[in-house]
């Protein structure tokens, strides 16, 4: 087993997640910001994805982020296929290598982050998982995904959810101890999301719509909204920003009611292209059936947008009263929403941007984030690790009888698997990584080009 590092002390941490950069999202965005700011406070941090096109081997990022894209092949929406055991030999290298302390898994869609959880334990690493989405219960695929979640997060040392409805969520649908679940929400870098009059044109009114146009994001709703609402306010513009399979309705609305000139889809947006999109709006829609968070309403109200949401998960957590109208997620609560700020935006009580943004920007900090998220670190490195017997126990008493065997017997062999690695190449054998991230006390740059130098 792994030796502890003291509470207080610089964690070797990998953040595995099948969602990284160059994919766009919340998580990726989430995964890069959190290790950028764990860099800054001294930790050594690396990321372990899998390949994306033609980037795939070791990357260098800013302030020497490495990034592992390793060589899997990818099933459904970027997550890719397991067999729980294919993955081991290469991230137990990587986590010898690295001389990884703590394994900090993203994203209940990841089965990269779920692997890697479980080879973590069965060579005796901390781990850390956190839950960026909320899960029903009822349909095949939550119950499935559900009953996955509960065997990877049983043995797991703690867990991190975003608000506080998520962290409900999460508990519920894993049977979890709501004392090994923290709640640390997302953030957002004030200085990419600035407000600019000058981008503004007050003879129209512009509502703004940017996220995947999935159904989860209720762009069915949408889909309603814009023909009712164009009808009633001949200066009413949308523009939407954003990809996805039910962009097709979109289409259609704006060709059976003719409204090309006042509906603009503007396709998948780079992440640096958001905010010049946020701004030459005034108004901010957000129509999501589930959230557990909803950075993009976030982001909107930085850039000084007055936002209307649907009243789902996390949302009513992240905005003051305010500066959101919340509505319930139906077209007739949605409208009335919409025409509640347009009605303020027309009598000029709306705040002005600057200060809208000087609000948003005190509420998230990623700076803030870290640090709460590295109070997690120094409590699970003060935790021992479970040894093979009390997991296979935990894992049968906690899992059911069925699930629970089955993946008893999976620890088992993932176990011989390891011990088999371990002779055929054995720890001291692998060559340890120069660190190009740490405490920048104990080396210089030039680690960075493979030259050992001490100060």
């Amino acid at each position: 087993m792994s030796a502890g590092v003291p509470a207080g002390c610089a964690h070797s941490i990998c953040m595995v997640s099948d969602f990284f950069y160059p994919n766009m999202g919340g998580v990726e965005s989430h995964v890069y910001q959190l290790s950028q700011c764990l860099i800054e406070r001294g930790h050594k941090v690396l990321v372990v994805t899998h390949a994306y096109g033609q980037r795939k081997g070791v990357r260098y990022l800013t302030n020497g982020l490495k990034v592992y894209y390793l060589p899997l092949k990818v099933m459904y929406n970027q997550s890719t296929a397991t067999t729980l055991f294919h993955s081991l030999p290469l991230l137990r290298y990587i986590f010898v290598r690295e001389k990884v302390t703590i394994v900090h898994a993203h994203s209940s869609f990841s089965a990269m982050a779920h692997d890697a959880l479980f080879h973590a334990k069965t060579m005796g690493l901390r781990t850390v998982f956190t839950d960026h989405s909320l899960f029903g219960f009822a349909d095949v695929s939550s119950v499935l995904t559900n009953k996955l979640l509960t065997v990877s997060l049983c043995d797991t040392n703690h867990i991190i959810c975003v608000s506080y409805t998520s962290k409900e969520n999460t508990v519920l649908r894993a049977a979890l101890d709501p004392r090994i679940v923290s709640v640390i929400p997302n953030a957002v870098d004030p200085t990419d999301f600035t407000p600019d009059l000058s981008r503004r044109n007050d003879a129209t009114i512009t509502i703004v719509v940017a996220s995947r146009l999935v159904y989860r994001k209720g762009i069915d709703l949408l889909s309603g909204i814009i023909p009712e609402l164009c009808q009633k306010y001949p200066e009413l513009h949308f523009l939407v920003g954003g990809e996805g399979p039910k962009r097709i309705i979109l289409e259609e609305v704006r060709e059976r009611y003719q409204l090309h000139d006042r509906v603009r889809l503007l396709g998948a947006l780079e992440h640096q292209d958001v905010r010049n999109v946020l701004v030459q709006g005034h108004i901010f829609l957000n129509t999501s059936l589930t959230e557990a968070f909803c950075m993009a309403i976030v982001e909107a109200a930085s850039c000084g947008l007055q936002v209307v949401s649907t009243r789902v998960g996390g949302i009513p957590e992240v905005l003051p009263e305010d500066l959101i109208i919340l509505c319930e997620p139906s077209v007739k609560s949605l409208c009335d929403g919409l025409e509640k700020a347009i009605a303020q935006l027309r009598a000029g009580t709306l705040p002005s941007p600057e200060t809208v943004h000087n609000k948003v920007k005190m509420f998230y900090t990623w700076r803030n984030i870290a640090e709460r998220t590295e109070k997690v670190y120094d409590r699970v490195a003060d935790e021992v690790v479970l040894p093979m017997d009390e997991r296979l126990n935990r894992l049968m008493s906690h899992c059911g009888p069925v699930t629970g065997y089955i993946f008893a017997l999976f620890a088992v062999l993932n176990f011989l698997f390891l011990a088999f690695l371990r002779w055929m190449t054995p720890d001291s054998v692998i060559d340890v990584a120069i660190d190009a991230t740490g405490p920048k006390s104990t080396w210089t740059k030039q680690n960075f080009f493979g030259k050992k130098r001490k100060r």
